[in-house]
C-alpha cells in the first residue's frame, strides 16, 4: 500500500498548528487537490475531545473522486486521526501529531496511507497524490505564515 510520511519543523507552536490543521471548512483554500470539502456534521465529546464527519472531493485534471472521513480531533494530545468511511479508497489512514520544540516552534508530523479500490484509478492517480502529499507539509506551513506569522528570528 502506498503511504507517505514526514515531520517538518515548523516557526509556530502546536496548539495554532493543530487549529489550522482542524479547520478543515477551509482546506479548499489551500490544500493540493482538494476541491471541496463539507462537513456534514460536529459532536463535541465529554473529554474535550471532537469528532466530525467530513466528505472531501479531491481533484486533478479529469479526476475528481469524494470521499467521506471521520476525524477525531484532540488538543490534549496534540493529535488527529482521520478514518476512512466511504469513497474510492479500499483504505486509507492519516494522522497528524505536533510536538512543541521550544515556545515558537513544533514539529508537524503527517502520516498517510492508502490504496484505491479500483487497480486502474490507483495506477492513474497513486504517482499524482505521492506529489500532492509532499507537498501538505509545505502547505500547511504555507497557511501558518499566513495567518499566524512566523515567530521572530526562526524560518
Amino acid at each position: 500500500m502506498p503511504s507517505f510520511e514526514n515531520t517538518r519543523r515548523v516557526a509556530h507552536n502546536a496548539q495554532d498548528m493543530f487549529r489550522l490543521v482542524a479547520d478543515v471548512e477551509n482546506y479548499p483554500h489551500f490544500v493540493p487537490l482538494c476541491q471541496a470539502l463539507v462537513v456534514r456534521g460536529r459532536k463535541p465529546l465529554t473529554d474535550g475531545r471532537e469528532v466530525l464527519v467530513a466528505d472531501m472531493t479531491a481533484a486533478y485534471k479529469v479526476f475528481k473522486e469524494t470521499f467521506s472521513s471521520r476525524v477525531l480531533l484532540d488538543p490534549e494530545s496534540s493529535k488527529i486521526l482521520v478514518e476512512y468511511l466511504d469513497g474510492p479508497f479500499k483504505h486509507l489512514e492519516n494522522h497528524w501529531q505536533f510536538i512543541e520544540v521550544g515556545e515558537k516552534a513544533c514539529d508537524v508530523h503527517f502520516y498517510i496511507n492508502y490504496e484505491f479500490k479500483s487497480r486502474t484509478l490507483g495506477a492513474m492517480m497513486g504517482a499524482m497524490f505521492d506529489r500532492a502529499f509532499a507537498k501538505f507539509s509545505e502547505a500547511f506551513e504555507a497557511r501558518a505564515n499566513l495567518i499566524y506569522k512566523p515567530a521572530m528570528g526562526t524560518s
